[in-house]
């Protein structure tokens, strides 16, 4: 990577050249950020995940400004305009939207009047008055009158269009009119299509202004999507006037017109640049740059949920009936076991219009006994409430406990090539029950199955960046799995396929070896999978676990490169290494200092360390029941001032979302959660949290529920 590259990144995160320089390093040899981040903290000077992370952002963007620096450059080479200057201002940038602006004049275009103004021979005429060498451009133009041009007035036309052009294709004029643009306001009126009721969300928008600068990002994609809609027309308050005059001081300044005539005629250059091409431009440019910044905001904000929804406490290995809730269509019920497998499914029907109560609780009673049932997961949709209510009425043995959880995503789960690879003899229901149950015995194996956006957590997910929004997403997903480790002998090709290093394909063929051999009981034995080298079982090594393995350090996240100072440590205490593993007490015996030697500083010896304490530890809490009151069903049951248990279902920047037992969430606004001034939501609450919330307002004909956050 080019040193103008190296700097600009450490200069963004604040970090040392030479980390970036080798964590640039680590990628090119085909290190993931999981592993870096874990494994190689000598390397990069200890940088996090997040940091990892963006440093892999920034190397891909500048490897393609590369590729685009180079195209431009054998552009401008080919039409013969290349100076040394210019090539090393293109080479030296760091900013696209810089090199863009050199590149513009060069840049192949479609025939615009100042083209046509060139081919009638009216170029040199543009020159001579834009470099001032003219006294009289009245008659100066009749030397160019041709067959094209018929007139004075038609000279001094296509001369004042091809000034124009330049103007707006001049990179100091593009980037005065860029920060003028970003101080204004942003301007918005109601079209003639904003009379129906879906216009009426963005009601508050018809007649709205607000500075650019301060705008918040969820108002500002909510604007774009309602002018994309058609419902708004959006325009940056730029002041023509205004900008006018700062165009002519900055161009005319240092200029001595010798007639009053030519500064008339450059003038209405300036103005027609201005207007037709420069105004147009700069604003789609500044809206986009905003976007951008919005755009990064809520990717950051829905990446942390969905860390945190994927990181939720998991029940773990407990044999699950899962039910489905509905009304007509009756309860889809499956009993699982403590892997996750179905064991047998039915549906029941406990509510109206068919009310087989008494034989819906013999049917759970029984299925209860029959598959020693531990826990009961009912999803959050469609007669919830109601199904939970009909479960207490069911003798349950003592220890069985009930959970409800989120149905977000399970109808896309169960209509995925995934869930019918899973269950291809089995309806849309039963998976969709199935997918409860798993979500409750692990959050994350099961999660990672659907599509992040389809979870329930984002905040204008499909306004932004797709493509960054990818990024995010796929990084969060793999820094939860790799953070938590994964089960080689029980994890799903799905899970293992997030696993540093592995990809789907890998991991369809570490499941096929498992089928056909029966369980790992080496990490060595990866090596022994189709088309998985050393490269690979180095990158994913460290985040398997097997459990009951040979080599005890094998359940841990020691990595394999590491077993032999394990062993060194064991052997100086005088014990075998799978009495050291684990014992809190003899790990404490072991000076850190003592075992650093070449690749192996001290971050790595003391993660070592920190890790025999507590091998294979699990990072998430254990979930715990949750109770909503019993009184509260739908949003006429609610009043003002009331005081409710809730749960935290999605953050946003305005605010939280939180479950209080009915059809529609309410919103704890960031002016309410109990701090002084607004909040940042993601820094008060997290998703899944169990909250106190009073109630502040209700507005029926809208649905909407204004909450207090208690302490």
């Amino acid at each position: 990577m080019k040193n103008i590259y190296i700097k600009f990144i450490a200069g963004r995160l604040d970090v040392r050249e030479w980390q970036v320089e080798n964590c640039a390093a680590l990628f090119e040899e085909g290190a993931t950020i999981p592993f870096i981040s874990r494994y190689r903290k000598e390397r990069t000077g200890g940088l996090d995940e997040v940091a990892v992370a963006e440093i892999r952002h920034w190397t891909d963007v500048f490897a393609e400004m590369e590729k685009r620096k180079q195209t431009i450059i054998e552009t401008i080479s080919q039409a013969g305009a290349l100076t040394d200057g210019l090539r090393e201002r293109i080479e030296l940038s760091t900013d696209a939207r810089e090199i863009e602006d050199l590149y513009l004049p060069y840049r192949p275009k479609r025939r615009t009047r100042a083209t046509i103004a060139k081919e009638a021979g009216l170029e040199p005429l543009a020159d001579r008055m834009f470099q001032v060498a003219v006294a009289d451009p009245s008659v100066e133009a009749r030397k160019y009158l041709s067959d094209k041009v018929e007139t004075v007035d038609d000279a001094l036309a296509g001369a004042r269009d091809i000034i124009a052009e330049r103007l707006s294709e001049t990179a100091s004029v593009r980037e005065t009119l860029r920060q003028i643009f970003r101080t204004r306001r942003i301007v918005t009126k109601a079209t003639k299509k904003a009379t129906g009721p879906e216009a009426m969300k963005y009601k508050s928008y018809f007649d709205y202004s607000e500075s650019l600068e301060r705008i918040a990002p969820h108002r500002l994609l909510a604007i774009l999507r309602a002018e994309d809609e058609g419902y708004l027309s959006v325009k940056i308050d730029a002041d023509p006037e205004k900008c006018g005059k700062k165009l002519y001081y900055d161009f005319c300044q240092e200029r001595r017109y010798p007639s009053a005539a030519l500064a008339e005629h450059i003038h209405l250059a300036i103005d027609d640049s201005f207007k037709r091409l420069l105004e147009p431009s700069i604003s789609n440019e500044v809206f986009k740059e905003a976007k951008e910044k919005a755009d990064i905001e809520s990717i950051r904000i829905f990446g942390e949920n969905l860390r945190q929804l994927l990181l939720a406490p998991p029940i773990g290995q407990k044999r699950v009936l899962a039910i489905d809730p509905g009304f007509r269509t009756g309860c889809k019920v499956v009993c699982l076991d403590e892997q996750g497998n179905l064991l047998h499914n039915e549906a029941i029907f406990p509510h109206p219009p068919v009310s087989e109560k008494v034989k819906s609780i013999q049917a759970v009673s029984g299925m209860v006994q029959k598959y020693g049932i531990e826990v009961i997961a009912i999803g959050s949709g469609t007669a919830s409430r109601e199904t939970e209510d009909f479960i207490k009425r069911v003798p349950l043995p003592s220890g069985v406990r009930v959970f409800t959880v989120s149905e977000d995503g399970a109808s896309i789960y169960s209509a995925s090539d995934v869930a019918r690879a899973e269950f291809p003899d089995y309806d849309v229901t039963v998976r969709g029950a199935v997918s409860i149950g798993r979500r409750l015995m692990d959050p994350l194996a099961e999660l990672v199955k659907i599509d992040p956006k389809s979870l329930g957590v984002g905040q204008y997910q499909h306004d932004v960046d797709q493509n960054l929004l990818h990024e995010t997403l796929d990084n969060t997903v793999e820094s939860c799995v790799n953070t938590v480790g994964v089960n080689l002998n029980t994890a799903s090709s799905y899970l293992l396929s997030y696993v540093s290093g592995i990809g789907p394909s890998l991991a369809e063929n570490i499941v096929e070896y498992r089928t056909q051999n029966g369980a790992y009981t080496s990490r060595r034995q990866l090596l022994k999978v189709k088309r998985l080298g050393d490269k690979a079982f180095e990158q994913c090594a460290g985040f398997l676990r097997i459990h009951g393995a040979d080599n005890p350090l094998d359940n841990s996240a020691v990595h394999p490169e590491a077993y032999h100072i394990v062993d060194r440590m064991a052997r100086d205490l005088g014990v075998s290494t799978r009495e050291l593993v684990g014992n809190a007490d003899l790990c404490s015996k072991i000076s850190a200092e003592d075992y650093v030697d070449g690749d192996f500083g001290l971050p790595t010896i003391n993660d070592i360390l920190k890790e025999l304490r507590k091998p294979g530890r699990d990072p998430r809490e254990s979930a715990q029941e949750f109770e909503f009151a019993h009184d509260i069903r739908t949003i006429e049951d609610l009043k003002t001032g009331m005081e409710l248990p809730g749960i935290v279902t999605n953050i946003t920047a305005f605010g939280a979302f939180v479950n209080i037992g009915i059809k529609q969430n309410g919103l704890i606004h960031a002016s309410q959660m109990g701090v002084k001034g607004m909040a940042d939501p993601s820094k008060v609450l997290k998703l899944r949290q169990q909250v106190k919330v009073t109630v502040v307002s209700v507005d029926l004909d809208r649905g909407r529920i204004g909450l207090r956050l208690m302490k």
